[in-house]
């Protein structure tokens, strides 16, 4: 099948007859449960994934599929049908002078592609958020996660059929390059294009698209330990953030601390240093902690390691004398994902929120919350680090823009 026969079948699945919302969410009920009772088939097929990639590849870990996880994600799935649909909220609504009732309504964007690599979960997510929300979506993923991908639509498909649902709502297409190319050209056909995954991805699809894109931007995570910040809270959050799940996007990369508080740096990274994390340290933080972190786990920092998207048990240290050298550092260094302050001074924490410029900022909690179904939004298709349209988490709201509804009498428009 050529690729545009694949946008074609879109256009004709998105013009076809509106589902109601009970069997929208009929419909992804269904899918929670059918992920469930295929897991053995879902972990078959992701094991002939896992098995072409190298464990050591920080995307070993986005790749793979567990009986837990599989379990998430169908609960990701009956949090998106329990949640309120936002298709066909008034979000103005006024009478002019002249008569004309006007009305602003929000509507699906419509055909929705995704570029996105090694996370077979994101077909899931993609899936469950495009179809509440009445969207149509093109999905193009990695020649890494090809099998996992391919047992994912076939159960979507097979619950789509099921309801004597156009399957084409949901399309997956082939994983060569060429389909790349393709998606990044659909003018006519696609009206928005979503990457997830690498910086280079984003890069790649943000200077070769004719498709309007949103970006779901890498996450380059920084935690700000300041002079009146909390030990306890420090040592958790720090932990937590770094190790939960090294290889997403809200996992955190750099600690800033204050040095004033380089006397708790030991006690701070103690976890980390018996979960095998590998600290790139700046001169000063190096010094404290030579000969009493492990070996073998403990470097000076180059200027490469600050800025950089670790994905990895891995992490950088840089030691400030103030909040504006910090606020500083992060500005230079952001992706404008997730970034955290601990801190006991209201002045200190209301300067940091005020300045620092990300989706997502923190006070005394760990980046690691930075996500579609954390923030309630029952999953995401993405963390955008972009201003327009949207931004942070998108979830149902962000999949939809608005048209205007005029109602008249036989008003018409004098000169």
């Amino acid at each position: 099948m050529a690729y545009k026969q694949y946008f074609e079948d879109a256009l004709t699945a998105a013009r076809g007859k509106v589902l109601s919302p009970a069997v929208i969410d009929r419909v992804l009920l269904d899918v929670a449960k059918a992920a469930i009772e295929q897991t053995d088939y879902l972990l078959q097929e992701n094991k002939k994934d896992l098995e072409r990639m190298d464990p050591a590849d920080p995307k070993y870990d986005r790749l793979t599929l567990t009986a837990e996880r599989i379990k998430a994600i169908a609960g990701d799935i009956e949090s998106v049908a329990g949640l309120s649909s936002p298709l066909g909220t008034v979000l103005s609504d006024k009478t002019l002078p002249n008569g004309l009732h006007i009305s602003k309504v929000r509507v699906p964007l419509g055909i929705v592609g995704v570029i996105y690599e090694a996370r077979p979960n994101v077909t899931f997510d993609v899936f469950a958020l495009c179809f509440k929300t009445g969207n149509i979506s093109i999905l193009k993923g990695g020649s890494d996660a090809d099998n996992s991908n391919r047992a994912i639509i076939k159960i979507i498909h097979q619950v789509l059929l099921a309801h004597n649902i156009d399957v084409n709502v949901a399309t997956l297409l082939p994983v060569e390059r060429e389909a790349t190319e393709a998606l990044l050209n659909a003018v006519g056909y696609v009206d928005v294009l979503i990457p997830r995954g690498s910086q280079s991805l984003i890069n790649y699809v943000r200077g070769n698209s004719k498709v309007p894109v949103i970006e779901t931007g890498a996450g380059i995570v920084h935690t700000y330990f300041d002079e009146t910040g909390d030990l306890d809270k420090a040592t958790a959050i720090i932990d937590n953030a770094k190790t939960r799940r090294v290889s997403v996007c809200n996992a955190l990369d750099c600690l800033i601390i204050n040095s004033k508080r380089l006397g708790d740096l030991v006690h701070i990274v103690e976890p980390l240093g018996e979960k095998q994390v590998t600290l790139y340290a700046d001169k000063t933080a190096y010094g404290i902690l030579d000969g009493i972190y492990p070996a073998g786990l403990l470097y000076e920092a180059q200027p490469e390691h600050f800025g950089t998207e670790f994905l990895s048990m891995k992490m950088a240290i840089k030691t400030v004398d103030t909040l504006d050298e910090a606020l500083n550092h992060i500005a230079v260094n952001s992706s404008k994902h997730s970034e955290a302050i601990i801190s006991e001074d209201e002045i200190h924490i209301e300067t940091f929120l005020n300045q620092v410029d990300a989706a997502a900022v923190y006070v005394n909690a760990s980046t690691a919350f930075t996500d579609g179904a954390q923030f309630g939004l029952g999953a995401e298709i993405g963390i955008s680090t972009q201003k327009l349209h949207a931004r942070g988490p998108m979830g149902l709201e962000e999949l939809t823009s608005y048209k205007w509804i005029v109602k008249g009498n036989g008003q018409v428009r004098n000169p």
